[in-house]
């Protein structure tokens, strides 16, 4: 770090100083702050202490002029805001226990201002590397050349990249844990089990896997229910995998993957399983989605819907107005991605022609899902460096927490819905789903 700094500089030092120890007295705070000069607040934090470090006085300013997600995200993944003797997690852990309302009431609102005022001509240094970062459109036009775009952007990324945190059959969606403490490559392999039960899987079926990732639970039914499968993506990374590991397993005669979009599948096939696919789809392409699952389902066929789902009332404020997380998701990870709640799922599929059979709610098996991948990955930064650079390594640490903090808390949701394409008569499900569960 560089020598303490002189006249102006030092003023606004120990200005900041002032506020962030008012901070920690009023929040009752149980980490400290590093500063750009290599002091504390407290004055007496032990090294070992969790802390936030500040890297330089650019960061206070920048904050100060546009306290956002893009601002934060910025100084972030350019660890001009980092953390020391610790991870996201532990600051997530001691959120302070007032409310907003009542920190805006006891906050030395003179303090805060002055402090302010001696950083409003302070450059905000650099660098800014998420400004280049083209603005993705939050919705998506239901174009194929789009959506091939916008899902090249996220997942073909490097399969060593996601090697780095996924279980070994690259599972890249919410696990089933049977126990908590379950490993996530078991957690996954439950999972695959769990959707080839549901969907009743049996050796005469013709199964379709929308959104086939890396191949896993194509391989996985054909391998252990002995179904003829079909998995399609749009991502060239997992498609180039997917077949290297269905030729690697001997599975040519019994699974093919294809790269193309779902709306231009041809045929008809007994099951079909959208798992962690539908949040690309967009609102305004919903009736095209479900339409075509209609007409690709056999009658009386099954449909698994796997899909993260916003609560009604979070549905309607986005609707409205998307928040700076939402914007700063759709921007950097997950372009042209949008969430619907689980009433439209279940009205969506009675209106184009499904009887809903059984909803489940994932909702903590996501949050350790994600937890465990974000531990992976950060547990290995310099590998995941070397695939995609240390911005998007750092952008994805945070993202991953994000996500798993969102999950515990129970602002967001993850449903399984199976479904049939509706027909007269019997469903051919059994009186019960205790099988299931055993």
């Amino acid at each position: 770090m560089s020598a303490p700094a002189n006249g102006k500089a030092a003023q606004r030092l120990e200005s900041f100083k002032r506020l962030l120890a008012h901070i920690h007295e009023l929040l009752s705070l149980d980490f400290g702050f590093v500063l750009w000069d290599g002091s504390t607040v407290p004055a007496d934090l032990p090294s070992n202490a969790l802390a936030v470090v500040f890297a330089d006085e650019g960061v206070v300013a920048a904050m100060l002029r546009r306290p956002n997600a893009d601002t934060f995200l910025n100084l972030w993944v350019t660890a001009r805001i980092d953390i020391r003797n610790g991870v996201i997690f532990d600051f997530l852990a001691r959120q302070p226990k007032l409310r907003t309302k009542e920190i805006r009431k006891r906050l030395d609102k003179r303090l805060a201002l002055t402090t302010a005022l001696e950083f409003l001509f302070v450059p905000r240094g650099g660098p800014w590397p998420l400004e280049a970062i083209r603005d993705h459109q939050a919705r998506s036009d239901g174009r194929e050349e789009t959506n091939k775009e916008n899902v090249h952007y996220h997942y073909d990324l490097s399969n060593a990249f996601y090697a780095l945190f996924l279980d070994p059959e690259m599972v890249y969606s919410c696990a089933y844990f049977r126990d908590w403490n379950n490993d996530l490559a078991t957690a996954q392999h439950d999972k695959l089990d769990m959707i080839c039960r549901k969907l009743r899987l049996k050796a005469s079926d013709r199964l379709l896997d929308i959104g086939c990732g890396w191949g896993a639970l194509v391989c996985h039914a054909a391998k252990h229910f002995g179904v003829d499968a079909v998995g399609v993506t749009l991502a060239e990374e997992q498609f180039v995998y997917a077949r290297e590991k269905v030729s690697r397993l001997g599975l040519e005669g019994k699974v093919t993957i294809e790269l193309r979009d779902y709306s231009l599948i041809e045929g008809g096939f007994d099951k079909i399983a959208s798992v962690g696919m539908f949040e690309h789809v967009g609102v305004a392409n919903y009736p095209a989605y479900f339409r075509a699952i209609h007409r690709l389902l056999k009658p009386g066929g099954f449909y698994l819907h796997h899909s993260i789902a916003l609560r009604s009332p979070a549905y309607e404020r986005v609707t409205k107005k998307r928040s700076q997380t939402n914007n700063a998701v759709a921007r950097y990870i997950f372009p042209g991605g949008e969430l619907d709640h689980l009433g439209m799922s279940i009205a969506n599929l009675e209106r184009y022609g499904f009887e809903v059979h059984d909803v489940e709610a994932w909702r903590e098996h996501y949050a350790r899902t994600t937890r465990l991948w974000h531990d992976r990955l950060s547990a290995n930064p310099a590998a995941a460096e070397r695939e995609v650079g240390a911005v998007k390594t750092r952008l994805w640490i945070a993202y991953l927490a994000g996500v798993s903090s969102g999950f515990t808390r129970n602002s967001v949701g993850i449903f399984q819905t199976l479904a049939s394409k509706r027909v007269r008569g019997p469903s051919g499900l059994p009186p019960s789903r205790e099988q299931l569960y055993r």
